[in-house]
């Protein structure tokens, strides 16, 4: 089977890989569509992990099963998440699994941009979601970044009338345009310095969109809410600059959600009494869990996130490289996919 194994933030390559061995837990998925993360463009990130093959977010339907295997089955067309958490531990039990050692150590099985995926047991048993007739293998390959998004609205303490503002419009920002009022948010506000993306964000329910590369960024805000400002900030950027921006956006009492990391070796420094005195507060959201990918399905069957809405573009394994430099880009575009055919 084909696989796209990266090497090097410039150098992915197709690849021959043998079938995995089907364990008596575990099932045989042929991959049916993969997104593109935009974690999976951050060069420090991924290539700390390399070589590997690239991709996380993978939709398809069962080819095989092992033996013991309940509750599934040849033909169920599904999502599967990368990681699964044992739903035993203490983290499980607060329902931070991603501090879970079984989740950080869980995997599929080469990796999402592949012909066929194995789905080991605990991946099976604890994030594996049957897709309804509804909802396609595009639509299933959002379940992972829609679910991201869930658990960082989520974390955000939003209130009925608050304004949110996302710093950052591509596909993640976008996803939290879509779902923002379905958590309270009375206002929304984006941020980028990509018109196609301000524009994109508009489409989608954001009632001002502002150019990141003006000037006084803080004082239109300022303007726009009288003065009050944001009561919720999403950083997508992974840097701490946009963190600090984020920082100085904030209302009193309001949340800044850092949704990605900033880059090794930032540093951003505070002046604790500033956070203080405004009752502000820092959240972090990192990845997801089994309860966001069950809620980010249901969202996705309602039609509020869909493939038609966030999929710009679509390539053949065999143009991964040209999908990553898209997506690295992060110019005219929101997510790219993967697709495979019969």
């Amino acid at each position: 089977m084909k696989v796209a194994r990266l090497y090097s933030y410039t150098d992915i390559r197709i690849e021959e890989y043998a079938l995995p061995d089907i364990g008596p837990r575990d099932v045989l998925m042929k991959t049916r569509a993969c997104g593109i993360c935009s974690g999976d463009v951050m060069p420090w990130y991924i290539e700390k992990k390399a070589p590997l093959v690239i991709g996380h977010e993978p939709s398809g339907e069962i080819v095989a099963t092992g033996d013991d295997v309940q509750g599934f089955q040849a033909g169920d067309r599904i999502f599967v998440h990368h990681h699964a958490p044992c739903n035993a531990c203490r983290c499980c039990l607060r329902g931070d699994f991603v501090q879970c050692s079984t989740w950080k150590s869980s995997s599929i099985i080469p990796g999402g941009v592949s012909e066929y995926v194995l789905i080991p047991d605990v991946n099976l048993r604890h994030d594996t979601l049957k897709l309804p007739q509804s909802v396609g293998f595009e639509d299933g390959s959002l379940v992972e970044p829609c679910a991201c998004v869930v658990k960082s609205l989520s974390r955000a303490g939003i209130r009925h009338g608050d304004t949110l503002l996302v710093l950052g419009l591509g596909v993640m920002g976008q996803l939290h345009v879509l779902l923002a009022r379905t958590f309270g948010a009375e206002r929304i506000i984006g941020v980028d310095f990509v018109r196609y993306r301000r524009d994109k964000a508009k489409e989608f329910g954001a009632d001002v969109v502002l150019d990141a590369g003006e000037s006084f960024l803080e004082k239109k805000l300022a303007d726009i809410t009288g003065g009050r400002m944001a009561d919720v900030v999403i950083v997508g950027p992974n840097s701490a600059e946009a963190m600090e921006l984020g920082i100085n956006l904030v209302a009193p009492g309001g949340s800044i959600v850092f949704f990605t990391p900033a880059k090794p070796g930032e540093m951003l420094t505070i002046d604790p009494n500033r956070l203080y005195f405004r009752d502000a507060k820092i959240i972090t959201s990192y990845s997801c869990g089994p309860d966001d990918t069950r809620r980010a399905l249901g969202y996705i069957e309602q039609g509020v996130v869909s493939a038609a809405k966030l999929v710009t573009h679509r390539f053949p394994i065999e143009e991964t490289e040209k999908a990553y430099r898209f997506t690295a880009e992060a110019r005219d575009s929101l997510k790219c996919l993967i697709v495979f055919s019969d």
